[in-house]
């Protein structure tokens, strides 16, 4: 692109944009000739990735704005309005995060909405993600937007979508509002209806508050237990300056759970996250002053949410006093098991789902214990979706499903991850356990003893901007076209390419079952495995490994975990030299 043909549109942007913090950030911009700042506001228009639309607040084609919102929301409006008779009357749930532009983004949804006729209902305040997904279904609503950038560092935002079906949208309907958006008129030429306005008309209502009380009921019901539950547990928590507390304050008041200290520091919804550098709970120092509440008021297990709460970090005290925080795998293996457990024999051909890039003791576990266990591709909306198909053509029950970047889904209560009812299924069974004299930490090791030994991780390649995005994609096709044959010593058996649904050994190939994705699998000798794929939400290539070790019956599973993360080790380094792209 031409300087002029850059800063023409720029411009043309300047001219449509209602908010006067971006039109103020743009015309310095313009006024400073700065053409790379500019080049990486229009480089390219944002696109419906795992999660919907995610990108930092400002300007442009390329960022998250009044602008995006009106196209995309117009988009959506215009796939309900073709797909189903009854979306005016029906309508769309809104709500949004604690972010500092998450309210005026909703705003204008809604105004959007309303100017093709369409009800909203919004949320009265910060709400997490999952009461807005549940909301949608047990509203009868159309649809859901959430205005929300999850995890991501402060200066993002994004927008998710639901379906009817209370999911994230998947193919066709995805594609189908993708190609809208990036039809959309420009914002000016979109109907919108003032809120006031909205609201006089009918098109433009809160979410009333009985949705509240109905999800906690569900939550209570779905991590119910018929073993004794020692409710005396002492537990800590965190909101990480999101939108959880509320509810999980009332969530634990109503499982009769009484000792929870909460981390004050970070119990309001604060979109500039004063207190960490980086909103994830995975993050290093993300957890330290909930780690610190939790050693103040001797807690047994130490639990956050990510700021929109649909994930869940964990944390519990070991032998010597300490805390050991689990990961993702280990979380969902718990919860999992525990799952497969109380549903028992009541269950009809009973079912849980983890993504490919999570471990793959889940599966070993159904196996074993007569449970139907699939894997997906990486998003929440590939679990649920599975998880409803099967439902619906062999009558399976969803159980459990789980991914390993902190998401969970208990039941059918939240058709999408749910930190809220996962923290109280965490509580229950450490609880329980710790009535039989256990731990979190010693039934993950009883699993371990029983099922075998996998241990996980993961390396990130992170490039920031266009030349940043260009190396990442070639990183990616180099991968693709001359894959390693061996990594660490040892043999790569397999190749899975899901972008062309290829799993090839040797000279053969045969065909997979999941839709086209950029990832691709080596499947290696002693059942180890290494994943690479390009983030949805992050600019990033992310690779996962997962490590498999017996555990002998009278040996320390200590010795075990050296020898997984030994090979674990060694792995990362040899994938980094493979790929040419060291880690930063």
């Amino acid at each position: 692109m031409t300087r002029e043909q850059l800063l023409a549109q720029a411009r043309a942007w300047l001219s449509e944009d209602p908010d006067g913090e971006t039109r103020f950030e743009l015309e310095t911009l313009i006024a400073n000739d700065d053409l790379p700042a500019l080049e990486e506001l229009f480089f390219g228009p944002l696109e419906f990735g795992t999660a919907g639309l995610r990108a930092v607040v400002g300007p442009g084609l390329a960022r998250m704005n009044r602008v995006i919102v009106a196209r995309a929301t117009w988009a959506v409006g215009k796939q309900l309005l073709s797909a189903f008779p009854d979306a005016r009357e029906r309508g769309v749930i809104i709500g949004y995060d604690g972010r500092t532009h998450s309210r005026s983004f909703a705003e204008t949804a809604c105004e959007v909405l309303a100017g093709l006729g369409v009800r909203a209902q919004l949320t009265t305040r910060p709400t997490p993600t999952p009461l807005v997904a549940f909301a949608s279904t047990h509203l009868l609503a159309t649809a859901a937007i959430v205005i929300t950038a999850s995890h991501n560092p402060p200066a993002y935002n994004g927008y998710k979508v639901f379906w009817r079906d209370g999911a994230q949208i998947v193919p066709p309907v995805d594609k189908s509002i993708a190609a809208l958006f990036e039809s959309a008129p420009v914002y000016s030429a979109i109907p919108r209806v003032e809120l006031a306005d909205a609201r006089k008309r009918g098109l433009l209502n809160d979410v009333p508050e009985t949705v509240d009380s109905a999800y906690l009921n569900g939550a209570l019901k779905v991590t119910s237990t018929t073993r004794p539950v020692d409710r005396s547990l002492r537990v800590a928590y965190t909101a990480l300056h999101g939108v959880g507390k509320p509810w999980i304050e009332r969530a634990f008041h109503m499982a009769g759970f009484s000792n929870l200290f909460v981390v004050a520091e970070q119990a309001e919804p604060d979109g500039a996250f004063p207190t960490v550098k980086f909103p994830n709970p995975e993050e290093p120092g993300a957890m330290d002053l909930l780690l610190a509440t939790a050693r103040e008021n001797n807690a047994d297990i130490a639990l956050a949410n990510d700021p929109d709460a649909d994930r869940l970090a964990v944390a519990a005290r070991n032998a010597d006093g300490d805390y050991v925080q689990f990961s993702g795998n280990e979380v969902g293996v718990l919860l999992g098991h525990d799952a497969i457990m109380r549903a028992g024999a009541t269950v009809k051909r009973p079912l849980v789902i983890n993504t490919i890039v999570s471990s793959p003791l889940l599966g070993v576990i159904a196996e074993k214990l007569g449970v139907r266990a699939e894997q997906t591709l990486t998003g929440f909306k590939w679990i649920e979706s599975r998880a409803m198909e099967l439902h619906r053509t062999e009558g399976y029950s969803f159980l459990f499903g789980y991914e390993e970047a902190l998401g969970y889904s208990i039941g059918t209560l939240v058709r999408d991850k749910d930190g809220i009812s996962a923290a109280l299924a965490v509580a229950t069974l450490a609880g329980a356990l710790r009535h039989e004299g256990c731990t979190l930490l010693t039934a993950l090791d009883g699993i371990y003893r029983e099922f075998g030994l996998f241990e996980s991780g993961q390396m990130n390649l992170v490039r920031e901007g266009i030349a940043g995005k260009a190396e990442l994609e070639s990183t990616m096709i180099r991968l693709r076209q001359a894959p390693p044959t061996s990594l660490g010593g040892l043999t790569v058996k397999a190749l899975v390419d899901y972008e062309r649904g290829l799993r090839r050994v040797g000279e053969s190939e045969t065909p997979t079952s999941l839709p086209p994705s950029n990832v691709i699998a080596l499947e290696l000798d002693g059942g180890h495995r290494v994943i690479v794929r390009p983030s949805g939400t992050e600019p990033k290539v992310k690779c996962y490994f997962d490590v498999y070790e017996s555990v002998q019956a009278e040996e320390a599973l200590s010795s075990a975990r050296e020898r997984a993360r030994t090979t674990l080790s060694t792995l990362r380094a040899a994938l980094g030299q493979a790929l040419g792209v060291p880690e930063r």
